[in-house]
C-alpha cells in the first residue's frame, strides 16, 4: 500500500528518506483545450475508425476489439506545452463498460519518438471514477499530448471520457511509500546457527531494549541495540539489534523495540531448500518457444510464444535488420531476457554461466538433479538445472553466423521485435517482426566461454552436445580474435535493449579461461596469463553483471581443478575481494554488502548485492573461515525484507514481497486474467537514475534505498531478468547447501 501526503506531513524527525521535489510556480495554468467537452470535441482527436461522440456531456468512443498494444485505439489531445521542471496535475473523469478494462493515461510527445513523460494504468469501471495524478516534466516542448490508450483488449468496450485537465504550477506531491514498523527483520527466516540481525528505525541516539518474542507472543530473548547514526544509503537514523545467540527453531517470531512490533519471521532453514527449487523454477515460464504446461505451472499456461504461429511472424527464419547480412536464421528457443519478448546473448551468457557455475560448485548436486524443477525433461536422467540452462545454450548455439558468411563464426549481439510493443502482450499474440541484430565482439565471448564451460559440464551427460559445444567455443573465440573491436551501439535500443558494452578485454579473459578449464591447452593458459585482467583488482563496488564478467573467469580458476601457473595468486585474490564486501557490510547499518560510489545505486542493485555474495560464499570455499559463511547469511536479508522500504524483493516471500515487477505476462497489475510473476522471482532494486516516467513521477530525489516502487511500470526499478534471477538462485543454493 502507498499513500501520497503533503510536504508539511514529512517532517518526521529524520525518520524517512524524503524525495526533494521542485517548488510550487506562484499561478496555476491549465494546458487542455475543451477538456469538458463544452464546446464539442474539438480539437480532441481519436484512433481511425473510432469516433468520439458526445454522450450527457461526455466524449465517448467504442473501442474496438482484436488490438494488441494500448496505444492502437486512443483519445487525445496534441499541442500541450511543457516547462521542464514545471510540477502538473493530470486529472479526468473516465468509465469502461464492462469494468475492468485498463487505460494507458499518458502525457507524452505527440510526434516521433513519441517519448513518454507520464503515465498511469487505472483499471476502470462502469460507475466511473475521477483520477488524479501530479509529475514534474523533464522537457521543455510545445508537442506534448495528453491521451488515454486503450487498445489492447479482444473484446470491444466503450470508454466514456470527461474534465480532462492539465495544470502547471501546482505543488509537487512527495511520495512516502508505507514502509510498516519500523524494525526491519528478514521477513523469510533466518539460519539457526547463522548471525540473526535487524534494523530499527528511530529518534533515539542512544541505546534501546529489544524482545524477541515466538508465535504465542513470550518473551525468548532480550537485549539492547546498537545505534548507528544516519544510515548514508536511506538517510534514515538507525540502530542495530542482534539476536544470533537465540537459535531455537520456529515459526511466527516477532522483534519489539521502541515500541515497535517487526513483521514476522522464521528461523529455521527450510525454506531456502523452497527458495532455490523457486528461483530456478522462474526459468521454465521465462522459455520461448515451446507452450508453457498448465499441469507443470499452475496459473501460468500459455501457448509457445514466436514459433512462426499467427500473429506471430516467429523466430523460425528470423532476417537481420536491413544492411547487416542476406540470410535468415532459425533462433527459437531460448529465454525471453525479461519483461519483454527480446532475447539478448549478452545477457544470456552470464546467466547461463551463473547457473552452470552453481550445479559445478554446489555440494550436494543431487538438490539440483533430475526432477527438482518439475520441466518437461523431468524424468530424462539428466539434472533439471542442466536441462535447464541448456534451453539457452541452444539458442546462443543458433545466434552464430554460419560457415561460408561473412563474419562466419561471429555471434549476433540479440534478436528481438524491431519496434517496442506495450504492456500487456502475451508472447503468442506478439505480431512484430522479428530481427536479427549485427554480430559484437561481446556476444562472440559469451558464447566461447559458456559454450566451453559446458563442455565439460555436459560432457558426461550428452558427449555429442559436449563435443558440440566445445567446437563452437573454440570457432567463437578465434573469430573474436579477427575482429576484437565490433561493439554493439548504445543507439541500438527500439524494441528491446541496447546492450551495449565496448570494454572486452573481460570477455577476452572469461572466454580464454573457460577453455582453458575444458582443454587445458597451452594456448588458452597462455592467454588468461597474458591478459592485464588476471591480475587487476576486478572487485569493485559491484563485482559483475553481463557487462562486467572478469569475476566470472576468476572464479573458476581459483574454483574448477586446474594446473594453471600462479593460481594460489588467483585464488588469494578471491579471498582479499571477499574481504572488502564484509568490510562495506560491517560498516553497513543495514548489513549490506555494497556501496555505490556517491550512494548512487546501480540499475538492478539487487543482483549486485548478491554477485558481491558470491565473491563471498566463493571465498568460504576456498578457505572455510566461517565469516564468509556467515556474510552471506546476513547478505540475504537485506533481499528478504530487512531494509529501508521493509518489504522483500522476492516474489512471495515474505509478509510484503514486490509482486508487480514489469513483465508483459506477468501483469496481473494491468489485467486480471494474467498472473502476477511467480514465486520466486527478484525484482530489480533500487536505482538511483530512476530512467522510467512512473518512478521519475514518484521517486524524484530520492536517496539510495528509497529509489525503488513495486509497479509494472516502473522498468528502470521493478523489472525481472534471468541474470537477476540467476545471480538469486546461486546464493539461496550456497545457503540451502550449508544447511
Amino acid at each position: 500500500m502507498i499513500r501520497t501526503l503533503g510536504a508539511a506531513a514529512l517532517l518526521v524527525a529524520g525518520l524517512l528518506a524524503v524525495p526533494a521535489g521542485p517548488a510550487a510556480a506562484a499561478d496555476e495554468v491549465e494546458q487542455v483545450v475543451n477538456g469538458g467537452f463544452t464546446a464539442g470535441t474539438d480539437p480532441w482527436w481519436s484512433t481511425s475508425g473510432m469516433p468520439i461522440t458526445l454522450r450527457d456531456g461526455k466524449a465517448c468512443v467504442d473501442v474496438p476489439g482484436g488490438t494488441t498494444n494500448r496505444w492502437d485505439a486512443a483519445v487525445g489531445q496534441n499541442d500541450i506545452d511543457l516547462v521542464a521542471g514545471e510540477t502538473y496535475r493530470y486529472s479526468f473523469t473516465a468509465s469502461g463498460d464492462p469494468d475492468g478494462h485498463v487505460a494507458r493515461a499518458i502525457v507524452g510527445l505527440a510526434v516521433s519518438p513519441y517519448d513518454t513523460y507520464f503515465e498511469a494504468s487505472p483499471a476502470l469501471t462502469v460507475s466511473g471514477d475521477t483520477y488524479s495524478y501530479t509529475f514534474t516534466s523533464t522537457v521543455t516542448t510545445a508537442q506534448a499530448q495528453v491521451a488515454l490508450q486503450v487498445g489492447g483488449s479482444a473484446d470491444a468496450w466503450g470508454l466514456c471520457l470527461d474534465d480532462v485537465s492539465l495544470v502547471g504550477g501546482v505543488p509537487p506531491e512527495v511520495y512516502v511509500p508505507d514502509t510498516g514498523p519500523r524494525v526491519r527483520v528478514n521477513q523469510v527466516a533466518y539460519l539457526p546457527r547463522g548471525p540473526k540481525k535487524a534494523t530499527v528505525v528511530t529518534e533515539a541516539t542512544a541505546r534501546l531494549p529489544w524482545q524477541l518474542k515466538n508465535a504465542a507472543g513470550a518473551t525468548v530473548a532480550r537485549g539492547w541495540s546498537a545505534p548507528r547514526g544516519v544510515d548514508v544509503s536511506s538517510g534514515q537514523n538507525v540502530q542495530t539489534i542482534d539476536f544470533s545467540g537465540y537459535r531455537k527453531r520456529g515459526t511466527g517470531y516477532t522483534l519489539v523495540a521502541d515500541g515497535e512490533t517487526s513483521r514476522p519471521f522464521d528461523i529455521d532453514a527450510a525454506v531456502y531448500e523452497q527458495l532455490r527449487a523457486d528461483s530456478l523454477k522462474m526459468y521454465y515460464t521465462q522459455r520461448s518457444g515451446v507452450a508453457i504446461r498448465e499441469d507443470l505451472r499452475p496459473g501460468y499456461a500459455r501457448p509457445a510464444g514466436h514459433v512462426d504461429v499467427a500473429p506471430n511472424l516467429g523466430d523460425g527464419a528470423v532476417p537481420c535488420q536491413a544492411g547487416v547480412c542476406d540470410y535468415r536464421l532459425d533462433v527459437t528457443g531460448g529465454w525471453y531476457d525479461a519483461g519483454d519478448h527480446g532475447k539478448y546473448v549478452v545477457n544470456g551468457g552470464i546467466s547461463t554461466w551463473e547457473l552452470l557455475n552453481q550445479y559445478e560448485r554446489t555440494a550436494e548436486p543431487k538438490k539440483l538433479g533430475d526432477g527438482t524443477l518439475a520441466i518437461p525433461e523431468s524424468g530424462n536422467k539428466v539434472p533439471d538445472l542442466l536441462d535447464e540452462a541448456r534451453w539457452e545454450l541452444e539458442f546462443m548455439l543458433k545466434m552464430q553466423v554460419p560457415a561460408g558468411q561473412p563474419l562466419a563464426g561471429m555471434v549476433h549481439h540479440k534478436i528481438h521485435d524491431a519496434n517496442w510493443t506495450g504492456l500487456p502482450l502475451l508472447p503468442h499474440l506478439d505480431p512484430q517482426q522479428r530481427e536479427l541484430h549485427p554480430v559484437s565482439t561481446a556476444a562472440t565471448l559469451n558464447l566461447a566461454a559458456t559454450a566451453a564451460q559446458a563442455a565439460r559440464i555436459y560432457r558426461r551427460y550428452d558427449r555429442v552436445f559436449a563435443a558440440k559445444a566445445l567446437a563452437a567455443a573454440r570457432t567463437a573465440y578465434t573469430a573474436a580474435l579477427a575482429e576484437p573491436a565490433r561493439y554493439a551501439p548504445a543507439s541500438d535500443g527500439n524494441g528491446g535493449g541496447a546492450y551495449n558494452d565496448d570494454k572486452v578485454d573481460d570477455d577476452f579473459y572469461w572466454a580464454a579461461a573457460e577453455l582453458y578449464l575444458s582443454t587445458g591447452e597451452k594456448k588458452y593458459a597462455d592467454a588468461v596469463l597474458a591478459s592485464p585482467v588476471h591480475t587487476a583488482d576486478i572487485f569493485a563496488a559491484g563485482a559483475f553483471d553481463w557487462a562486467s564478467t572478469a569475476a566470472a573467469g576468476r572464479l573458476d580458476l581459483a574454483l574448477v581443478p586446474n594446473k594453471l601457473p600462479g593460481r594460489n595468486k588467483v585464488r588469494a585474490s578471491i579471498v582479499a575481494g571477499a574481504e572488502k564486501y564484509l568490510a562495506i557490510q560491517a560498516a553497513h547499518p543495514y548489513g549490506v554488502p555494497y556501496a555505490p560510489a556517491n550512494n548512487m545505486w546501480d540499475w538492478g542493485s539487487n543482483s549486485l548485492i548478491l554477485n558481491n555474495l558470491v565473491v563471498v560464499a566463493s571465498a568460504y570455499d576456498i578457505t572455510g573461515r566461517d565469516r564468509f559463511r556467515a556474510a552471506v547469511y546476513e547478505g540475504m536479508d537485506y533481499l528478504l525484507g530487512r531494509n529501508a522500504l521493509n518489504q522483500s524483493y522476492v516474489t512471495g516471500y515474505g509478509e510484503v514481497s514486490s509482486h508487480n515487477q514489469h513483465s508483459r505476462w506477468y501483469a496481473r497489475q494491468l489485467d486480471a486474467n494474467l498472473p502476477n510473476p511467480p514465486r520466486g522471482t527478484l525484482a530489480g532494486g533500487a536505482n538511483s537514475s530512476i530512467q522510467d516516467p512512473y518512478a521519475q513521477s514518484k521517486l524524484t530525489g530520492c536517496v539510495g534505498q528509497f529509489c525503488y516502487i513495486d509497479d509494472i511500470q516502473s522498468w528502470s526499478t521493478n523489472e525481472l531478468t534471468i541474470n537477476w534471477n540467476s545471480a538469486l538462485a546461486w546464493v539461496v543454493s550456497f545457503v540451502a547447501d550449508q544447511n
